[in-house]
This record gives structure tokens, C-alpha cells and sequence, in this order.
């Protein structure tokens, strides 16, 4: 038996209500069979889609009422909430669809990360949030203050602070709760960002990498193996170009040599590869799967995807 941290891509979950209950009906299938073959399983979620659409439409219903926008770590813990119950249910009528007494809870842990406010990427924008726009769309939102990325060749998008985790504050409770074979769901979005000041704990805007949350996640649970879930089925280098080649297996090596190389959009699939070989590098016997959402059994026989080992 192995314990496994499943970390889902925000991006590959779908935005609106009707996209994502489709998509983790479709993760908790596989999800569920880790289980049935006997590995412990703890899961992390991005929510780069969801938290946007969140605070986009409750600050469209603000502006209408002149009330004061939602802060964007608001937005984050209800993003949690949001997804976390989804996953909750899929992932348990899954179990009773295999005849497995839910005697072990799933449960969605409102999780904080800890970061340093003088962290530089602060003032550095990285992290893309919410929907796709046009070239011509983005303008229009860059003239209002917004920071515009083009994405991966998918259009544009917002991208605001993500700043480096220092800290899980709940990781006392969800290693027992982990310790006692229950499923937990944790630092979904990389966790509400927190500062602490004065001996005071802060929210503070921003949006972490889940990635890196994941890493620091999947350490503290003593996990064998990283699984990191998006919307491409293996890496690739020279990706969206003629030339584009997907990649069975990296050594943490050559992983680097491609990161030198700028093959991996920031903001993007850079901070998976990097959190891969943060992770893998961590431990003798540590390695990282990097697939698609719907592949993660295949992946991890070893038939797809994109292993990260040392």
C-alpha cells in the first residue's frame, strides 16, 4: 500500500457549475480505485477558473449596489468550499457505487497557507485567474489596471500575486484525520493566503500556485508519490508548435535543462514542473506523475503520462 497526494489542475475542473460537477464525476472514478486497490489518498485542487468566475460575479452584483469588492482571498475560501463538497459527493457516491461502507469520512479541510509578505513575487503578477479573453477583450480589461497574460496559446487571461508557501496552518488536523484512512481534500486554490504580523494572522490578496501547496502537502503526509492532474495527458516541450514532442520520463536533470531552456509557460505548467522536482528530489524513492485528469490510473501503471524521477 502507498499514499498518494492527488493534485488537480483548477483549469481541468471547468468553471461554471454544470463543467465541474462533470469533471469530478469523471476524477472520482479513478480516485475511488486507489482506494479499492488499497492506497491512502489525499487531495489538492487548483481553482484558477472557479475563483475568478467567484469574484467577477459577486463583484458585477457589488458595483450594482455600490458595496465594496470582495477581496480575493474571500473569493479563494469559497472556492474551496465550493469545490471541495463536489468532490465530496463524487467522490462517495463512487465508493457506494463499488459497495464500500463509507465508514471513513471524505472531508474538505478550509485550509490556510502561510506566506511572507515580503515575498518579491508580490510585485511580480504571475498567476492566471479566471475566464479566456481576446487580444482585443484583454486591452480593454489592461486599461482598467488588470494584469493581461496571453496563455498558452488559449487566449488571455488576469494574472495576479502568487507568492511561495511557507506553511500549512491546519496540517496538524489533516494528518490525523489522513492518519485515521480517512480521504481528505485540503489547501485547495494552494490555500487562503495568510500573513502573520504582529502576532497576528492576515489574509492578504493573492492566489498561490497549488502546486507548491501540494508539494509541501504531500511531505508533511509522508506520501510516496505526487500525481499532478491537468489538462494535457504528458508534458511537452516546444509545446503548441510543429515541433512539439511529448515526453514519457524526465530526470530531475533534464527537467532542469528544459526549465533553463524556458520551455514551460510561467504561470502555467512551469510551477507544476518545478513542484515536481521539489517533490521527487525530496526523498530517496519520491517520484511525480504528471497526466490528464481522466488518465491517473493509466498514469500510474506506468501506460501514460509524464513521470519526473530522480
Amino acid at each position: 500500500m502507498s499514499r498518494i497526494l492527488v493534485s488537480l489542475g483548477g483549469n481541468a475542473l471547468g468553471t461554471d457549475f454544470d463543467e465541474l460537477v462533470e469533471s469530478v464525476g469523471v476524477v472520482a472514478k479513478p480516485i475511488v480505485e486507489l482506494v479499492v486497490d488499497g492506497h491512502e489518498v489525499v487531495i489538492c485542487h487548483g481553482n484558477g477558473p472557479q475563483v475568478g468566475m467567484i469574484k467577477s460575479s459577486i463583484d458585477r452584483g457589488k458595483s450594482e449596489v455600490h458595496q465594496p469588492l470582495v477581496p480575493l482571498s474571500e473569493a479563494v475560501a469559497m472556492s474551496q468550499a465550493y469545490i471541495g463538497y463536489h468532490l465530496q459527493n463524487a467522490i462517495e457516491n463512487q465508493l457506494h457505487a463499488h459497495g464500500i461502507d463509507v465508514e471513513k469520512s471524505v472531508v474538505t479541510v478550509i485550509t490556510r497557507a502561510l506566506v511572507d509578505a515580503d515575498d518579491p513575487r508580490f510585485s511580480r503578477p504571475t498567476k492566471p485567474i479566471g475566464a479566456f479573453f481576446s487580444k482585443e477583450q484583454a486591452d480593454e480589461l489592461s486599461a482598467l489596471g488588470k494584469t493581461m497574460i496571453e496563455d498558452s496559446g488559449r487566449g488571455y487571461r488576469e494574472v495576479v500575486a502568487s507568492p511561495l508557501p511557507i506553511d500549512i496552518l491546519e496540517k496538524d488536523a489533516i494528518l490525523d484525520m489522513v492518519a485515521s484512512g480517512h480521504i481528505v481534500i485540503a489547501g485547495g486554490g494552494g490555500g487562503i493566503p495568510i500573513v502573520f504580523r504582529d502576532n497576528w494572522y492576515r489574509a492578504i490578496d493573492a492566489v498561490i500556485d497549488k502546486d507548491w501547496v501540494s508539494v509541501l502537502l504531500a511531505g508533511y503526509a509522508e506520501c510516496d508519490t505526487l500525481a499532478v492532474l491537468t489538462g494535457v495527458e504528458k508534458v511537452a516541450v516546444d509545446f503548441n508548435t510543429p515541433q512539439q514532442r511529448d515526453l514519457d520520463e524526465l530526470t530531475l536533470a533534464q527537467a532542469q535543462e528544459y526549465v533553463d531552456q524556458g520551455q514551460f509557460p510561467e504561470g502555467s505548467m512551469l510551477p507544476k514542473i518545478e513542484a515536481a522536482m521539489r517533490f521527487t528530489g525530496s526523498a530517496p524513492g519520491r517520484r511525480t506523475l504528471v497526466t490528464s485528469l481522466d488518465k491517473l490510473v493509466e498514469g500510474l501503471r506506468g501506460e501514460t503520462g509524464t513521470w519526473i524521477v530522480a
